[in-house]
């Protein structure tokens, strides 16, 4: 076999027709949710083996119109009459069809109808095996092309946020599979919709995979997107409904935009509150509630169109190393790996997640095998995500799934220092992942995995077995390129009326304010507090974000922003000793942070001295703050995220308008031993 490393255009959209069917038909399109209206697709299939959707010169009829009407689109209309109507398809050239069964439900229907239950049933041949035809028309450059999903962050130190000719021409160049969006990237609906219209617009044969990490709380990347409360926001709501709907409206927004994956949600249990990482990207701390939080999440997701991503198996949640820097080690044994770890990933496999993301960690219990650091000379642990025992053994062979793998950013110092960019990518692929994510140099590393295909490090059946479940999930999600795209304009303005929507905002007041946490409380809420009387709003961190909540309940409100030092002025501490309340808000994500040591909870710890009136900490993000000021406040309430909804339902919470009813889906240790609060800990008024 002769590889060549050198880009390859293979421009073939003027490869002869082959074949046309009817999307529905293809094997990995779910049809068991029809509805009582439903849209069939066609698809032309080339002689090269790509296809495209399809929607003029069709002609569609009903060989039943009794049963089911169809117009000149494909929209199918059940008259509601029971019994078998072949939906048929022409272009002159090619016929296919679909067969509708109508029979009556046991339930009774609307008004005393008799209710009906239709079921699509599909044709089954050889023609409908568009997958393996692609494949064995496939290039070796087309193949790793599809592994393949850089970031286009930057380019020439501006962020992009418009096609640029070289990126056009690297999609084409490289045969890319896909491509990773960030928040640098998706500045407006209008300016994002356009981007990726153009991305797709660029990859010649088969639709691009256009990802991002919009998990909701810390990890937002939309910036005209709806800022929903986090995992661990949902995770204190106890609400498999609420995180269904916030997973349900994330997935319309990217639709929308016509972004198709989304790597979330983060499904890692997190049950070491040192964790620099994960924290309240986490749903909580006990197994069974990441699983149940995070498959109804998934399930709203998906249900939209757009697949989701469970991250980072096997599970980054007992670690207090971030692997962005270093590479952390989970020790715990296969048993107790089963039982917390791997459990909600395993109902997220058993739902049906499309896809799962490794982890940059290592499990000696399950993988001692070693390598020799590139950075260090020393013998290292090789990490999950290079891993065939964690992602071929484990979750392939042992947990049974059949989805997508993919790499956790490949430019993370945890795989990018230690072992080298094209090293890793080849391990990660050997190993058994689909997608090589955010590879460091596009050009080594797709040379190194041709390479590693010439010389039988990898074998091509191993290379066509990724492509197979990467085509197989573009199918089953739509995502294909159309010979007449919808125009621009329409998808803007489809958009527009999506993202940021009076609907989506809704959800977004009840996840946050149903997750808002009364930890303490020594009589000192629901706040009363006489118009003439102060509120002091102290802090550093988002504390005008708190304060202009506060203002909304309390007009007679003054927001103190501490300096770096947070030392406090005479004129400062002389506002907060007129105050008749205090609220102080403390932010930290790592360890120093929220030590009782720390300048900003000796702040805290030093307010009781100030004033006699009650001192009302907030939790900004981590809700471990309360360790090291326990003793010195009168209430505690944690939020789990600095977004603008859950300051809101915060001070909505402070003056009782909401009443509280967050339980802590994490526990909170004491400082030396045992616990400060349990996990599923929660006040009310």
């Amino acid at each position: 076999m002769i590889i060549s490393g050198m880009p390859m255009n293979n421009a073939k959209a003027e490869s002869p027709l082959k074949d046309l069917i009817i999307y529905q038909n293809a094997p990995q399109v779910d049809v068991s949710n029809s509805g009582e209206e439903f849209e069939l697709k066609a698809l032309n299939v080339y002689e090269d083996g790509h296809f495209t959707f399809v929607s003029e010169g069709l002609d569609w009829s009903s060989s039943n119109k009794n049963v089911a009407s169809v117009d000149d689109n494909g929209n199918v209309t059940l008259t509601g009459n029971s019994g078998k109507s072949f939906i048929k398809l022409t272009n002159g050239d090619y016929t296919d069809r679909i067969a509708v069964h109508v029979k009556p439900a046991p339930e009774k229907g609307e008004k005393g109808k008799p209710a009906s239950k239709a079921m699509i049933v599909k044709e089954e041949r050889e023609r409908y095996d568009i997958v393996g035809e692609a494949i064995a028309n496939m290039t070796i450059e087309e193949k790793i092309g599809q592994m393949l999903m850089p970031d286009f962050r930057n380019w020439d130190g501006e962020n992009v946020t418009e096609m640029l000719p070289k990126i056009e021409q690297l999609v084409k160049d490289y045969h890319l599979g896909g491509v990773i969006l960030f928040r640098e990237n998706v500045v407006t609906t209008e300016q994002t919709t356009k981007l990726v219209a153009d991305y797709q617009e660029a990859a010649e044969k088969y639709g691009l995979l256009m990802t991002i990490d919009q998990e909701g709380g810390i990890v937002t990347r939309l910036q005209s997107g709806t800022d929903f409360p986090g995992n661990m926001a949902l995770g204190a709501t106890r609400s498999a409904e609420i995180a269904h709907n916030v997973g349900k409206a994330i997935g319309e927004e990217l639709h929308s935009l016509g972004i198709n994956v989304n790597f979330a949600p983060v499904m890692d249990v997190n049950n070491n509150p040192d964790n620099p990482v994960i924290g309240v990207r986490s749903f909580g701390g006990d197994p069974e509630l990441v699983a149940e939080m995070g498959v109804a999440y998934t399930e709203g997701l998906q249900s939209t169109g757009v697949a989701a991503t469970a991250k980072h198996f096997p599970g980054h949640g007992d670690t207090a190393v971030d692997s962005h820097l270093g590479l952390p080690e989970v020790p715990h044994d296969k048993e107790r790996l089963m039982e917390v770890e791997l459990y909600p990933f395993q109902q997220a496999m058993n739902a049906g997640i499309d896809a799962i993301m490794t982890a940059h960690v290592t499990f000696p219990k399950i993988d001692d095998s070693k390598a020799i650091s590139k950075k260090t000379g020393e013998e290292i642990a090789v990490p999950a995500t290079l891993s065939h025992k964690v992602l071929t053994e484990l979750m392939r062979e042992e947990m049974g799934y059949e989805g997508i793998i993919t790499t956790d950013a490949m430019n993370m110092k945890a795989i990018a220092d230690h072992f080298g960019a094209v090293d890793a990518a080849v391990r990660a692929v050997k190993a058994g992942t689909d997608i090589v994510l955010m590879p460091v140099g596009l050009s080594e590393v797709r040379q190194g995995l041709l390479d590693a295909v010439d010389s039988g490090e990898l074998s091509v059946d191993r290379i066509e077995a990724s492509v197979e479940r990467i085509l197989s999930l573009k199918i089953k999600r739509g995502v294909i390129k159309e010979e007449t795209p919808l125009p621009l304009e329409e998808k803007i303005a489809q958009a527009s009326e999506i993202v940021g929507s009076q609907e989506h905002k809704q959800v977004e007041k009840e996840a946050a304010e149903r997750s808002i946490t009364l930890v303490k409380n020594e009589q000192a809420l629901p706040l009363n507090a006489a118009a003439d009387e102060k509120v002091v709003v102290v802090g550093r961190s988002f504390i005008e974000n708190l304060g202009n909540a506060v203002k909304q309940h309390h007009e007679n409100t003054t927001v103190i922003e501490a300096p770096s030092t947070y030392q406090l002025t005479e004129e400062q501490k002389a506002e907060i000793r007129e105050a008749s309340a205090v609220i102080v808000g403390t932010y930290t994500y790592n360890v120093s942070g929220r030590s009782a040591e720390s300048a900003q909870m000796q702040l805290v710890k030093a307010l009781g001295s100030e004033t006699e009136a009650p001192v009302i900490a907030v939790g900004i993000r981590n809700p471990y703050d309360i360790m090291a000021y326990n003793s010195e406040v009168d209430a505690y309430l944690a939020q789990y995220g600095f977004r603008t909804a859950s300051f809101k339902a915060t001070a909505a919470t402070i003056f009782g308008t909401n009443t509280p009813g967050g339980k802590l889906p994490v526990s909170i240790p004491g400082v030396d031993e045992g616990t400060l609060y349990e996990f599923g800990h929660g006040l009310t008024y």
